[in-house]
């Protein structure tokens, strides 16, 4: 019986880090394999609940967009310049450095925060559960400060 528990517990620990990879990847792929991809700053002109909306200026070429949209955070407010990658095939953008790299990684960030009262209560892996939160809780830190 425990080892099914204990497989049980493995099992719901890694598909919340899975998932958690799986929502970040989504966006922190344009952040960290930025090569072919259009790059520009955004202006933000508005915001509404969920995105905010710009002038874009791109860094290269001419580009066929003229504005675009952003997800909304609490970093981005009316007449800032961002720095930006654009989605291809679409009109939004993905901010770049530092901080749009750890905005991308919020959701794994939280996954291991939630994985790790699993692996340290169910699995009885202390250190490794303290291991778990100390990482998560830093990546959620770090993204705070850097935006």
């Amino acid at each position: 019986m425990t080892h099914a528990r204990n497989a049980a517990m493995v099992l719901v620990a890694l598909l919340l880090v899975v998932a958690g990879v799986w929502s970040s990847w989504g966006t922190a792929q344009h952040v960290l394999l930025p090569k072919g991809r259009e790059h520009g700053t955004l202006t933000v002109t508005g915001c509404n609940e969920e995105t905010c909306s710009g002038r874009y200026v791109p860094d290269g070429p001419p580009s066929p967009h003229t504005t675009l949209t952003i997800d909304r955070s609490v970093a981005a407010a009316k007449g800032q310049t961002l720095p930006v990658v654009v989605k291809p095939g679409t009109t939004e953008a993905v901010r770049t450095g530092w901080g749009g790299g750890l905005h991308a990684w919020l959701p794994l960030g939280g996954a291991l925060l939630l994985a790790a009262p699993l692996v340290g209560g169910g699995l009885r892996l202390t250190r490794t559960a303290w291991s778990l939160a100390g990482v998560g809780g830093a990546l959620l830190l770090a993204a705070f400060f850097a935006l």
